[in-house]
């Protein structure tokens, strides 16, 4: 299950409705055994990835598409509306950044868990019996996953109106990895998306600690780096 730190939840000020999750019945069930194992560890590759900040800009160009035209006189400032959307995607931004931020993920799968543990953030667990995934209570909302063919999808709804859903899909020859993260609130028109690429790989790991931040970029270091 998500255990998502106290800072990070804080990021959106939530105030709306809670959502459902995304996964239909069907997506929740399969027959005999799981349609991909995505066991092993997985890598990182930045130079895949997508660059926050792009993602971003065209987040915002988007967003401005859908608001309404309200000519305001000269002088009259900012619509607060307007503005208000603005700063939702920011921190859908924020904590889609900082949700994808561990470049390693280490996947333990059985016939009925597939367990993704994730350094110092959080850990993921889909459990599935008798062909059918089974919805997971904790102190945030309720985690579910499914399967659309090979693609494994993870629900978390939170109390307050926030979505996260990750999609991992796997190379046909099991080397890559591809986990799209969406963020998604009630207080905000559009949700906030952002690919990372993974390799798999055979530990020990790099020597290099990566992360990616909003003012530096991407920082990388031969030593551990404070977050």
């Amino acid at each position: 299950m998500l255990r998502i730190s106290f800072t990070v939840v804080l990021l959106l000020l939530l105030a709306a409705c809670s959502q459902q999750p995304v996964i239909s019945d069907e997506r929740i069930r399969f027959e005999r055994r799981m349609p991909a194992n995505f066991s092993g560890s997985w890598q990182r590759n930045y130079a895949r990835d997508d660059e926050v900040n792009a993602v971003l800009r065209d987040a915002y160009n988007k967003l401005i598409r859908t608001l309404p035209d309200q000519r305001r006189p000269a002088g009259s400032g900012t619509d607060p509306s307007a503005s208000k959307q603005m700063d939702s995607l920011l921190a859908l931004a924020r904590l889609a950044e900082l949700i994808t931020r561990p470049d390693v993920l280490t996947i333990s799968q059985t016939k009925h868990e597939i367990s993704i543990a994730r350094k110092d953030d959080f850990a993921m667990l889909c459990a599935f019996y008798d062909g059918v995934a089974k919805a997971i209570e904790n102190d945030n909302g309720t985690e579910i996953c499914g399967w659309i063919g090979n693609q494994l999808i993870s629900n978390l709804v939170l109390r307050g109106g926030l979505q996260v859903t990750h999609r991992f899909t796997m190379s046909t020859d099991g080397q890559q990895m591809r986990v799209v993260t969406t963020v998604s609130s009630t207080t905000s028109r559009i949700p906030f998306t952002l690919r990372r690429f993974y390799s798999k790989f055979e530990r020990p790991t790099s020597d290099f600690n990566c992360i990616e931040t909003f003012s530096m970029k991407r920082v990388c270091s031969t030593t551990e780096i404070v977050r």
